[in-house]
């Protein structure tokens, strides 16, 4: 018997055995990110502007918000304090007799509204960053990305990740092929009278 794993053409030759078009998508952009770290810079700030307040500018030293505001640019950081005053506002108004949310200040001396639940979090700075890279890596695979040419990502072979498409080909392929020992629905054991699974002597 042969206990080569089946090669990939051959588990081509069954047509449930192809990746759904939806899948290859999300997997080309998730691949893309994986090449572009840099997507998630300080531009993705208006993508969010509450939820950056909370996770990336609150842990932000006076030097490191310098920096940034010197890379926006005058006009680029003026739009992003107007929409993010515009957000905090907003959520003010739609939490003000929600008495699970609260204000709190941070250790650079500004008031942020946050909820109890978050404020009772400890994050690291380093925790926040993830969370902040796990929001926005799901909303550009998503598709939420209105400023993006996904088509650029989601048309090119570039970002297929070959070796990945195969395992999961040959996991499907042995899914398949695996018998399935259980009863089929309707159908039950049965055992012949007089039958108790002892030996009788």
């Amino acid at each position: 018997m042969d206990d080569q794993l089946p090669s990939i053409s051959t588990i081509r030759v069954n047509q449930h055995s192809t990746i759904p078009p939806q899948l290859r998508i999300k997997n080309r952009r998730k691949r893309y990110l994986e090449r572009h770290p840099d997507y998630f810079g300080f531009s993705l700030e208006l993508a969010n502007p509450l939820l950056y307040d909370r996770l990336i500018r609150r842990f932000q030293t006076p030097t490191e918000r310098e920096i940034e505001s010197r890379q926006k640019g005058y006009a680029g950081s003026l739009e992003a304090d107007l929409l993010r005053s515009e957000a905090k506002l907003e959520d003010v108004h739609q939490h003000a007799d929600d008495i699970s949310y609260s204000y709190t200040q941070t250790t650079n001396g500004e008031i942020i509204h946050v909820s109890n639940e978050d404020a009772g979090e400890q994050l690291t700075k380093d925790e926040a960053q993830r969370r902040w890279v796990d929001a926005m890596t799901e909303r550009f695979v998503a598709g939420k990305d209105d400023d993006f040419d996904y088509s650029a990502v989601d048309e090119s072979e570039e970002y297929d990740d070959r070796q990945t498409e195969e395992r999961e080909l040959q996991e499907e392929w042995f899914d398949e092929e695996q018998p399935d020992s259980s009863p089929r629905e309707g159908e039950q054991k049965t055992c012949l009278d007089g039958e108790t699974g002892i030996q009788d002597f």
